[in-house]
């Protein structure tokens, strides 16, 4: 089976409000199931492609800060 995760969490989410957006990332982060990660691996790219360069300065630095 061929999945195109990018394309079924983006059109999952496609229109949604930040209200929903906020919720599905909140959920995915406490959830303990690892079936959620490609999802949020997915918003992670959409967040990088749109951070300037100061923001993904600032995410690597969180997630370092995080990995110690």
């Amino acid at each position: 089976m061929n999945i195109n995760i990018r394309k079924a969490v983006t059109d999952n989410l496609k229109g949604a409000t930040f209200e929903e957006v906020f919720k599905t990332i909140d959920d995915a982060t406490t959830s303990t199931e690892e079936k959620v990660l490609p999802g949020l691996g997915v918003l992670f790219e959409l967040l990088w492609k749109a951070a300037d360069p100061t923001f993904k300065e600032t995410l690597a630095s969180k997630v370092t800060d995080s990995l110690h």
